[in-house]
């Protein structure tokens, strides 16, 4: 008669475990999943057997096995505080931001001092743009981590979160005195002085970063950025290839490196290399998500149906009569960053930066359709933006949110602010999407960033765009052309000061002299005098262009001719 699976585990387990232990301590953990797979199916009640799969299959990139085996972990013992948080880490590197918060809360919620947990859900609620509940989970964990390593980055972290960054500079230099090992403290001061434009000491930081530790080589994409490179960067092209090779290196990481290859490679003007690296940045993109098109041109068409001329007229009777917003919209890398600089040189105006506040909102509304009186939501979002915008500049007349994707939220955000004025930065279409394509965009943003979906979502856009101009007044909707701008600067910029209801100020010529952290794609440009060497880029990589190639006959919006008259 044989034994009964419980009777007989026991014995079967240990030698499987001491097999699993073996291999983890030869760093070898891919080759652990399998007698730990077995064990755990000798002994499904077993915690901590669940628990260590899914570490080991976390370790080599098996995320869906890693969630399922911490899953088993919890439902075995649900007070396995340090399963949750591993749980929250494999959701988090799957793209699951939500659902890797709640994880880390149920941890944080056993065990208050894991401090990793509290400084992750911080950086998770910042990239889903609430700055509020970032600031609160940083300073849980500076709180619980004192003088630790993540102690100490939730404390510059909380700083940064609420712009005092000469404060953050000084937590993060003295972390690094104390801790010169600390890889994440080179890069968070490397990313904190590239935003104030000072470039050559925000090279060193990320360097140092990446020879502490390799598997953060993706921050060879913020070197690149700090300058153009050049032939004395000599080994700089062949260190960044071989980091390729790097093992464990995660696909986040990978995908920014292929993009500091590609600008590299532009730089040195092989622009074949580039757009190779640029093609294989985005197929890593295309495996973290996909994205429906046709879906995105089914909502475009709800929100054109929704916004009909005779609702945008009732604006002025249900909405605030507040005039502080100023947001400057378009498809990202159309000069949005620049526009922004402009008008916040202007001293009655303050920079917001990229605010989340319209794609949270935006996204209610338009769920909830066109049913009932519409009043007290608008009249709620008016107030709780407005209270956004003055907790970030006090003490100005106007204040920008440079979030280029509120072009799907234009209509509501006229229906619930009719005095602000929303700025349009247009780009020729090729030269857009070009840029799009050699740039590093959050994975939790639902977007395109090369081939033919990206075509697809520009038509999307433009659809979009040429409905808010027919039914948005003039004088609130108002368009600025890239070309123009970068052509002839000074007509250009005192139409827009003047559009923005505001008196000329010699300031908004020089964007460059801008004091303001710059924490967009744009940062080194953002700190150039106005150039045109942008302009018709998408000629360097004509016989590379492949599905964008649909959009090279567009050029401009103004060209294509439907600008206002």
């Amino acid at each position: 008669m044989s034994q009964s699976p419980d009777l007989a585990a026991p014995q079967h387990v240990a030698p499987l475990l001491a097999l699993a232990i073996k291999f983890l301590r030869a760093a070898r953990p891919a080759d652990a999943i399998a007698p730990l797979r077995d064990a755990a199916l000798l002994d499904p009640s077993n915690a901590i057997i669940h628990h260590d799969l899914g570490l080991a299959c976390l370790e080599v990139g098996r995320l869906p096995d890693a969630i399922a085996a911490f899953e088993q972990a919890v439902a075995s013992n649900p007070r396995y505080a340090d399963a949750y948080f591993r749980l929250g880490i494999a959701l988090e590197k799957l793209g699951n931001a939500g659902g890797a918060i709640v994880e880390y809360g149920r941890a944080t919620e056993l065990d208050p001092s894991l401090t990793e947990a509290w400084f992750r859900s911080g950086d998770l609620a910042y990239t889903l743009g609430d700055r509020y509940e970032a600031i609160l989970y940083f300073r849980r964990a500076a709180a619980s981590g004192g003088n630790s390593r993540f102690g100490r980055l939730g404390q510059a972290r909380a700083l940064l979160t609420e712009g005092r960054n000469q404060q953050a500079e000084q937590v993060l230099r003295q972390a690094l005195t104390l801790d010169p090992s600390n890889a994440m403290a080179h890069d968070l001061l490397g990313n904190l002085l590239s935003e104030f434009g000072r470039f050559d000491e925000a090279r060193k930081c990320f360097e140092r970063a990446i020879a502490i530790a390799p598997l953060l080589s993706g921050s060879y994409y913020d070197l690149v950025r700090c300058r153009p490179v050049t032939s004395a960067d000599e080994g700089l092209l062949q260190r960044m290839e071989a980091a390729l090779s790097t093992p464990g290196l995660e696909g986040a990481q990978r995908l920014r490196l292929h993009l500091a290859i590609g600008k590299a490679g532009e730089d040195l003007g092989d622009y074949a290399l580039a757009m190779r690296h640029f093609d294989a940045a985005d197929a890593v993109r295309r495996g973290f998500a996909s994205f429906d098109s046709a879906a995105f041109s089914i909502e475009t068409g709800r929100l054109i149906a929704r916004c009909t001329p005779e609702l945008m007229a009732r604006a002025p009777e249900v909405g605030s009569r507040d005039a502080t917003p100023l947001l400057i919209i378009g498809m990202p890398r159309s000069g949005t960053t620049l526009v922004e600089q402009i008008v916040s040189m202007h001293p009655e105006v303050g920079a917001g930066g990229e605010l989340h506040f319209w794609n949270q909102r935006g996204a209610v509304w338009h769920r909830s359709g066109a049913a009932g009186n519409e009043a007290p939501f608008l009249a709620k979002a008016a107030a709780d933006y407005l209270g956004v915008l003055r907790a970030i500049v006090p003490k100005r007349a106007r204040v920008t949110d440079k979030m280029p994707f509120n072009f799907l939220w234009a209509g509501l955000i006229h229906l619930a602010l009719p005095r602000a004025v929303i700025i349009h930065c247009r780009r020729a279409a090729i030269d857009t999407a070009l840029s799009i394509h050699q740039t590093h965009f959050h994975p939790t943003l639902a977007f395109p960033t090369g081939g033919a979906e990206l075509v697809k979502y520009f038509r999307s856009y433009q659809r979009l765009i040429n409905h808010w101009r027919s039914v948005l007044p003039a004088d609130r909707f108002i368009e600025v052309d890239y070309e123009d701008l970068t052509n002839a600067p000074e007509p250009a910029i005192r139409r827009i000061i003047a559009a923005c209801g505001l008196a000329w100020h010699d300031a908004c010529l020089r964007p460059e002299s801008n004091p303001r952290a710059v924490n967009t794609a744009s940062k080194w440009q953002a700190r150039q005098p106005i150039y045109r060497t942008s302009v018709e880029r998408w000629r360097r990589y004509e016989p590379w262009l492949g599905p964008l190639r649909e959009l090279v006959d567009e050029g401009s919006e103004l060209e294509a001719g439907i600008a206002r008259p």
